[in-house]
Parts: C-alpha cells; sequence; structure tokens
C-alpha cells in the first residue's frame, strides 16, 4: 500500500464520530498485553465477517474519544512488531493472522501510530484467539454471542461450489467406465441394495447416489465421472491430480498428471507410489517384522480428503508428492474447515458444515469417503499402531498439507507409544507435538501437567519420568535426565565455587562450564541469557563483581577497625 493512501486511510478513521464494531482506537503509549490483543484481534475479524467488511483495523497510539495522534513505544524495533503475526497466528484457528502491520513516523510531535489491518474471518468460520471467540458490542469487547457465531457458521452452507449443474452437459459427457465403477463402489457401500441397483438405468442410480439432479449433471458428476474431454465444463477448475516422485535430495526423479473422472484417477495415482515394504529391526516380540510403509486405506483416505474438500475455485491442482523410501505428502488449496486437527481428535463426530457439501456427499455414497467423522481418526489410528509418527497437518494459509511418514523416526519414542498403551489418541497428538517441538496451547500444557506427562517451563518442555520410566529404555531415561539439568541453586553455587578456586574469570570460561550442562531443551542463546541470570543473581547478593573488563571474581568484605 503507498503511503500516501495509508495516510489518508488514517485520516478518514480518525474522522468517524466513534468507534465502531470494525474500527479500534488504543493509546498503548508504552506497552499493550497481548492477551487483549489477540482478542482485539478475533473480535475485529468476526465483526468484519458480519458485517460483509473485508478487513478491519486497530490503531495504536490514537486517543479512542477525539482520536488525537498521542503515539506508541509498543514494540518500537520492527523485528519485534513483525513477530506479532506468527505469535498470533500460533492462537487462532487455522493460524489467522494480521493482512499487514503498519508503522506511520509523519508526527514527530505527536508520535509513532501502528496500524494493523486484521482479515475478516473466512466463510463459514469463526475466528477464535486461544479457543474462545469474541465480538464487539458497540465500542465494548465482548464474547461473540451463539447466534453470531452460527450466521457465520451457516455461511458456508449457502455457496456449494460442487451442486452447481452444468446445463450444456448430458449423459453422454460421463465416462461408461467410471460410471461402472460406481455402481460397484455403491454396491459395496450398500450391499443390501444389490438386486435393487441392478434394475435402475444410468440416470436413476446417479440420482440416487447424488451425483446428478433430477437428472441433471453436476460439477459433482463431471468431476468423479466425467470424461478428460469434459474437463472443459469446470471452466476455471483445474481438474488434475499431479503425483511427483521425489529423491531424497529433494530433486524431481518422475511425474504424472492424471485428469478426470477422479473415480479412476485415485486408483491409478495410488498405483503409482511405491508401497515397499518396512523391516523393523528384531527387538524381541515387540515389533512385526515386516509391514507395508503406507496402509492402503491411509493413502486412499488422504487422497480422497484432497478431492472432496478441495477448493476448486481457486484454479490450482491436488498435489501427491512421493519422497523416495520416506514420506507422502498430500496438498489441495482451501482451508481446513474444522480449524484445526485437535478439533477433530477431541470432536470425534461429523463436521457440522462442508466446502463441497454435494461433493463429499457423493463420494461417501460411492465409498470413497467417510464422512462419519471417523476417516481422518483410522488414519491416526493407523499410524499409532504400527508406532509410526502421527499425520502431520499443515493447515496454515490457504491450503492443507497433509505428511505421511512410512517408517520409525524415533525407535525411543516407538518404545513409548508400545509401553503405554493406556494413552489416547489426543494425548499422544499433544505428546507428539511436544516430542517434535511445536507450537503448544495453554489448555494442552494444563493438561499434561495435571497427568504429569511433561515438566519443563517457558515452552521447553520434555516428557516426564512418568512416561519414560515405563519403557525401561537406557537411552530414553537418558534423554530425560539431560532434559531435566539441575536447579538454578545447583548453578549458582557451581559458578561461585569455580570463581573462588580460579580467583579471576573471564565470563567465556564460565558460559563453556556451565552451559553444556544446562536442559537440552534450551537454545544456545536462552542458555547464555541462563548465565547472565546467574551472574547477576550472584551480584546483586554481593557474592561476586566483575570488573569494566569483564573479568569476575569474589567480592571481598575489608573488616574495619
Amino acid at each position: 500500500m503507498e503511503h500516501d493512501e495509508l495516510l489518508q486511510i488514517l485520516d478518514n478513521l480518525r474522522k468517524l464520530p466513534a468507534e465502531t464494531e470494525i474500527v479500534e482506537f488504543k493509546e498503548a503509549k508504552n506497552n499493550f498485553d497481548f492477551s487483549d490483543l489477540g482478542k482485539y484481534f478475533s473480535a475485529l475479524s468476526n465483526e468484519a465477517n458480519l458485517k460483509n467488511r473485508k478487513f478491519a483495523w486497530l490503531v495504536f497510539g490514537i486517543e479512542n474519544k477525539r482520536h488525537a495522534i498521542v503515539g506508541s513505544k509498543f514494540r518500537s524495533r520492527r523485528k519485534d512488531l513483525d513477530s506479532l503475526k506468527k505469535e498470533i497466528g500460533d492462537k487462532t484457528i487455522n493460524r489467522i493472522t494480521f493482512i499487514e502491520i503498519y508503522e506511520i513516523n509523519d508526527y514527530p510531535e505527536e508520535g509513532r501510530v501502528i496500524m494493523y489491518k486484521i482479515p475478516a474471518a473466512p466463510k463459514g468460520i469463526p475466528v477464535s484467539f486461544d479457543g474462545h471467540y469474541y465480538g464487539r458490542d458497540g465500542e465494548s469487547l465482548v464474547p461473540l454471542n451463539l447466534e453470531e457465531i452460527e450466521r457465520i457458521r451457516a455461511q458456508v452452507i449457502t455457496d456449494d461450489w460442487s451442486s452447481g449443474i452444468i446445463e450444456d452437459a448430458t449423459l453422454s459427457d460421463l465416462d461408461e467406465t467410471a460410471i461402472a465403477k460406481a455402481r460397484e463402489n455403491y454396491k459395496t457401500k450398500f450391499p443390501d441394495k444389490t438386486d435393487e441397483v441392478d434394475s435402475w438405468d444410468d440416470i436413476t442410480f446417479l440420482n440416487k447416489t447424488r451425483v446428478t439432479i433430477k437428472g441433471k449433471i453436476t460439477r459433482t458428476a463431471i468431476l468423479l465421472l466425467g470424461k478428460e474431454e469434459s474437463e472443459h465444463y469446470l471452466v476455471s477448475a483445474d481438474a488434475k491430480i499431479r503425483w511427483i516422485l521425489k529423491t531424497l535430495d529433494n530433486q524431481n526423479k518422475d511425474y504424472e498428471i492424471f485428469s478426470i473422472p477422479f473415480l479412476l484417477a485415485v486408483d491409478k495415482v495410488y498405483g503409482k507410489i511405491r508401497n515397499l515394504k518396512y523391516r523393523y529391526l528384531p527387538e524381541g516380540t515387540l515389533f512385526p517384522n515386516e509391514v507395508l510403509r503406507y496402509e492402503p486405506f491411509v493413502i486412499r483416505e488422504s487422497l480422497n480428503n484432497a478431492i472432496a474438500h478441495q477448493d476448486y475455485t481457486k484454479g490450482g491442482r491436488i498435489n501427491v508428492i512421493e519422497m523416495e523410501d520416506d514420506h507422502l505428502i498430500f496438498t489441495n488449496l482451501g482451508r481446513f474447515i474444522p480449524g484445526s486437527i485437535e478439533n477433530v481428535i477431541d470432536n470425534n463426530a461429523p463436521e457440522e458444515h462442508y466446502r463441497n457439501k454435494f461433493l463429499a456427499m457423493a463420494m461417501f455414497n460411492l465409498n470413497l469417503v467417510d464422512t462419519i467423522g471417523s476417516g481422518i481418526i483410522k488414519m491416526f489410528n493407523a499410524q499409532k499402531n504400527k508406532f509410526f509418527p502421527l499425520p502431520d497437518y499443515d493447515v496454515s494459509g490457504e491450503k492443507v498439507k497433509v505428511t505421511i511418514i512410512g517408517k520409525i523416526l524415533d525407535m525411543d519414542y516407538a518404545r513409548l507409544l508400545a509401553q503405554n498403551p493406556s494413552l489416547s489418541l489426543d494425548e499422544i497428538l499433544m505428546l507428539d507435538k511436544v516430542q517434535k517441538r511445536k507450537n503448544i496451547s495453554e489448555d494442552e500444557i494444563k493438561y499434561l501437567r495435571k497427568k504429569k506427562f511433561i515438566e519443563g517451563k517457558n515452552n521447553n518442555y520434555y516428557l516426564s519420568y512418568r512416561v519414560v520410566k515405563p519403557t525401561k529404555d537406557e537411552g530414553l531415561i537418558s534423554e530425560y535426565v539431560t532434559n531435566k539439568s539441575f536447579d538454578d541453586e545447583y548453578f549458582k553455587k557451581l559458578i561461585f565455587e569455580y570463581i573462588e578456586k580460579q580467583g579471576r574469570t573471564r565470563r567465556k570460561a564460565i558460559d563453556n562450564l556451565i552451559m553444556p550442562k544446562l536442559s537440552n531443551v534450551l537454545s544456545d542463546k536462552q542458555k547464555k541469557n541462563k548465565v547472565t541470570n546467574f551472574l547477576s543473581a550472584l551480584r546483586m547478593n554481593g557474592k561476586i563483581v566483575s570488573s569494566e573488563y569483564g573479568i569476575w571474581e569474589i567480592k571481598r568484605v575489608l573488616n574495619e577497625f
């Protein structure tokens, strides 16, 4: 956005007689509580959606009555300001965050103004912050009421691209082989209707399975059963599935592109994936000798989910990337409607809203997807039962990326799962985040602490001895001891004794002594800060002093006569 345009927007906002549901002014002269910032983000995003606006504004450095510029020193370094995008995204559904954060320094006497451009909540998805929905009641920040939540959620139902009728298309535009395959799938799904299905003509069958509407050809019919040359009926949609084989160093080795009918394309893509045997290292009777790298159900469910939930209006392709002997990646365009994979696991129920509801129902009838809410959970259980890493869902932005790993990455963690069979799927999902050093919410931290599954603090968490002990694994227990480290008093005493014996000591020598002994969950920067804190505490307690040259020594107290 041009600077002059930004100044004009700010001028127009300041001319408003009062704050509105989509504009909020805050002085924030020196600081502003992050939790409150997140709540305003949620509220303004939801209100912009309800007011049919594309975005809302939160402005710092402006007094909220007369709209006078007072200046804000909040996060004065640009780097700290930019980090807000990730910090907010970590706490919101679908990692929705600011469109942009603008700084205006055109008022040297009044001070700096910060303008946060906040996107409207996506259709059908109210935006939460830290698990809660917020809205505005006039100028007041309030919880988003139930009626407003349901009004946003209902939006996705009103616009189902997949149910659109293609007036010029006829039954002759559909593939006869695909229709025959659809009949077989339907009989498998509903065996009690086998005799009845055989008596239906094609149009009756397609109407009954919700592929067509009163004999008219829908976009769903073309996607699932259409001849390849009928793709032009889908206009802007790029109805293709691209399979790519990559080497371990990420170089393209092979590829193929599959068009409609998707009902047949799924089997073709599946046939390209080299689902080799994976052999476990012998370890008593804990593991079977060999298994398929990928459960066939997991491959098909991942691909069919991508087809069912692709946002075809964006004109992109569905991708299946096969990394040699390592993992599969499935991607499709469009936001993840449930919001997060945790919501799917926790609810264990059918999703209330679908991007392509008509398409999803047809795929269910043709035995392609499971819309009773258990398909993804079955995928997680399939990985869990083989002690493989859980499916990894990246639902940030306007794309869903699912990674399926076809081997054991961490034998210690596999043993942990094997020796703790009472762990629930959602508990394993949380522990999986801890092991992978992923972001974990406050609610998850509280839960894991209450169950005594983790130890540590300040986002440096590790598996507790209660979880590790049943494995009786020396490596995992050793890692636990290394992560736990020692308490602060131990390190302060160690530093004091070291300086006392050395006489005069440089900071580098103290770092070399202490940092290797600190918890492995800390970064080098965090370890260095820890040492600084230890030294400061000893100095403030009058035990050590430092010269202007950075040399530390014991503080000598002179006796007075």
